[in-house]
């Protein structure tokens, strides 16, 4: 068997994805496997590592890219036990330089390496793409709710005496897939009561959202529909898609009289709190780094559990379409997200 490999890489910031045919094959350290990768999915921060070297240092260069990955296993290394040669797994890969020691691989290569607290066996009757799906859009959510936010865990001992009937979330972007992965990371701890922005009304309400609102007619009207539905008691809100020009909405939405908080997902940056009225009791703007490899009690917690979730419906995957490995295929998708154009999440093939 050769050392090399074929993969899918940035070798210039702002050039195209490159296919190459000398990329080492890895080979697992501790707590980790190696899989032969069958799905690699793509998302838009895929085209903004390509373009501006977002996660990106010249030291990483060149940068395999996709962090949703399917594989099946085919080393093991030490200490290894809960999986074996031939487990079929999803696997949530690092982005770029954010790395340490042991961190999993992204997927546009033929073999990566999968860290045991970023992974899970996908159990019977889940396909790779259906897996595929998850990573990078569900561990955001899964921190920005149980970590950034403070709403327990379901599995946390906090869970016990939480009163998750009575709290209302607010997520912006229901129709975003952190959004979607959101709002079912919201109905499995029970939240009572889940307030959407945007997305399609039935698909949300299908995964536990109760109020799905137009996004539309600027923020004062969007502001209104949503005070409509929560008044003045809401303490918590999730932003996963408004740059901090727009994050002002969701802080505006959180309670006067009660301190309340929003987590964002990056882009970060100040927010103009002049436009951020009435809040007596203060608010709290949190930033969510949904990466598995630095959330880690978080992440092992919910893969762990994640083949459970799947089987028994709590959690459920997203559209997606399929490409074939090639350069081609992986430019057109960037582009898309690059210019702007509508893009159903797109899983190459190998």
């Amino acid at each position: 068997m050769s050392n090399l490999q074929k993969a899918i890489v940035v070798t210039e910031i702002g050039q195209p994805a490159v296919l190459i045919t000398n990329q080492p094959i890895p080979h697992p350290g501790p707590n980790q496997v190696q899989l032969k990768v069958a799905v690699a999915g793509l998302n838009p921060h895929d085209q903004k590592m390509r373009d501006v070297g977002m996660f990106v240092t010249d030291g990483s260069l060149p940068q395999v890219l996709a962090n949703d990955v399917v594989g099946v296993v085919t080393q093991l290394g030490a200490n290894v036990s809960d999986y074996k040669v031939g487990d079929r797994v999803v696997s949530h890969a690092r982005m770029g330089s954010w790395t340490e020691p042991q961190s999993s691989e992204p997927g546009l290569q033929e073999y990566a390496l999968a860290n045991v607290g970023a992974m899970a066996r996908i159990p019977p009757g889940v396909s790779d793409d259906e897996a595929a799906t998850l990573p990078i859009n569900v561990m955001p959510s899964v921190v920005a709710l149980y970590r950034v936010l403070g709403i327990p865990a379901p599995w946390t001992e906090a869970a016990a005496g939480f009163d998750y009937a009575g709290t209302t979330l607010l997520i912006i972007g229901g129709g975003s897939n952190n959004g979607r992965f959101g709002v079912q990371i919201a109905k499995l701890a029970g939240v009572g009561r889940i307030v959407v922005v945007g997305g399609d009304q039935a698909e949300l309400r299908s995964y536990g959202a109760t109020h799905v609102l137009d996004r539309h007619g600027g923020s004062e009207a969007v502001l209104a529909r949503i005070r409509a539905v929560v008044g003045d008691d809401l303490v918590y809100a999730y932003d996963t898609v408004n740059d901090p020009a727009g994050q002002t909405l969701g802080l505006n939405a959180l309670s006067s009289r009660k301190k309340g908080v929003m987590a964002r997902l990056v882009p970060t940056g100040p927010v103009d709190e002049a436009r951020v009225v009435g809040k007596e009791a203060g608010f709290e703007l949190r930033d969510a780094i949904g990466m598995s490899v630095y959330q880690k009690d978080e992440a092992l917690a919910f893969w762990e559990r994640l083949p459970g979730y799947l089987e028994s419906g709590q959690i459920k995957p997203l559209k997606y379409v399929v490409k074939e490995f090639s350069a081609a295929s992986v430019n057109e998708v960037l582009n898309a997200y690059r210019d702007g154009k509508p893009v159903t999440k797109t899983h190459i093939h190998f």
